[in-house]
This record gives C-alpha cells, sequence and structure tokens, in this order.
C-alpha cells in the first residue's frame, strides 16, 4: 500500500509536512519544520459551515464568564502597553468585548470580522496592538494570516493571541479542542516561537493559551 503523500505546510511552507495521525475521519499532518498540526487541506470547511458553528457562539459582552475568560488576554496585553494606544479587534466575533474591555482601560480599539464585522476601512491602517482571541486557529493560510498581521502593527508594536496550545501530542486525538469543525490549525510554544523568528518578532507567554509577540521599533 503506497503511504499517504507529504502536503505543504501552511505556515512554514515546507513541503514535506507529514501525515500523522487519522481520528474521527479527520486527518491531521504534523510539521517537522515549525511544529503546526493542520487538518489536511481537503478536509476544511467551507464559509457556510464557519459561519453556521460561529453562530452558535454566545459571545455577550456583558457576560462576567466571558470577560474572565478575555482576561486572560486582555490583562496582560494591557499590562504591556503605552497610555493611549490604539489597537485592533481581530477576529472579534459576533460580540465584540474586547473592545470595551480596552477602552475602560484607557484604549481604543476598532473591530474586524471576516463575517461579522467585514470592515475594509479597518485593514488599512495600522496600529499599536492587536488583539487575536479564538481566532488563529481558525486560519486556513496561517502564513498569510501572520504577514498581514505584521502589516497591521506598527514598529514596537504588540501583537496579542490566545489559542489553544498543543502541550502532549500523545493528548492530540483526545483533545476536546481539536473537536471544532473550524478549528483547522494547532500551535505549540515551538511553532509561537517559529512564527516569531519569521517576523523578527520576539515572543513571551503570560499563560499556558496567550502568546503577546513585540514587534521591534524602527531603526534609528
Amino acid at each position: 500500500m503506497t503511504a499517504p503523500a507529504p502536503t505543504g505546510c501552511p505556515l512554514c511552507r515546507l513541503l514535506s509536512a507529514s501525515p500523522w495521525l487519522e481520528v474521527d475521519g479527520s486527518r491531521y499532518h504534523d510539521c517537522g519544520g515549525c511544529g503546526l498540526i493542520f487538518l489536511a487541506p481537503d478536509q476544511r470547511p467551507g464559509a457556510g459551515l464557519e459561519r453556521a458553528t460561529y453562530d452558535l457562539h454566545e459571545n455577550d459582552p456583558d457576560d462576567p464568564r466571558y470577560r474572565a475568560f478575555l482576561s486572560r488576554l486582555v490583562d496582560p496585553l494591557a499590562a504591556a502597553l503605552a497610555p493611549g494606544a490604539a489597537g485592533l479587534d481581530f477576529g472579534c466575533g459576533p460580540g465584540p468585548t474586547i473592545a470595551p474591555m480596552m477602552a475602560e482601560a484607557g484604549f481604543s480599539v476598532a473591530n474586524y470580522d471576516p463575517f461579522y464585522h467585514p470592515d475594509a476601512a479597518a485593514l488599512s491602517r495600522t496600529y499599536d496592538f492587536i488583539a487575536c482571541s479564538e481566532t488563529v486557529e481558525h486560519f486556513h493560510d496561517p502564513a498569510a494570516e501572520f504577514s498581514r498581521l505584521d502589516g497591521l502593527l506598527n514598529p514596537g508594536g504588540r501583537l496579542g493571541v490566545m489559542t489553544g496550545m498543543v502541550e502532549d501530542r500523545t493528548r492530540f486525538a483526545n483533545w476536546n479542542y481539536r473537536r471544532d469543525p473550524t478549528h483547522v490549525a494547532f500551535y505549540s510554544r515551538e511553532t509561537m516561537g517559529w512564527i516569531a523568528g519569521r517576523h523578527g518578532w520576539t515572543a513571551s507567554f503570560p499563560g499556558r493559551t496567550v502568546t503577546l509577540f513585540t514587534k521591534p521599533p524602527a531603526a534609528g
């Protein structure tokens, strides 16, 4: 029997990301270059399934439990910013909540989401910081998306990412996070370090699921 062909990694573009695991009918590849685990490209959900799944999310800006969840990202990100910094919530979802939370801390935030807030104007300027909560796991083309985020970020800016992190590959098959049909890319600290190196950023990890990237200041 012929072995499955390797697939190009959607993050580092390595052409030999090996078939790794099949579970519940889903096929995953594990990239030896950047450490990304990703769903086989032919199994990625279409926009209709994505939107239908997102419509089930209950993201209420007034829900204290949801705010407590987002504070894992908001608190370390806010602590790293200069007063009055302006930012973007990239992938804000149907109930933008990071914007009001950051506003309470003295920061202004624009909202962007390809389904719920497809505001092209929000992508036509640059920002002191970007918040990306429970978004990067949906990226079908993470190489392009992280490059776009880099272009949206001012020199010296901060990018805060919150996503479920792969900590033990032996537990991946039973990981509830991978069961969401819209989750197609899974990151580890190794992967986040690779992303930082690719863009010349530094990375810190203020929480198990949070990465804080810093873009270097302008030269001179």
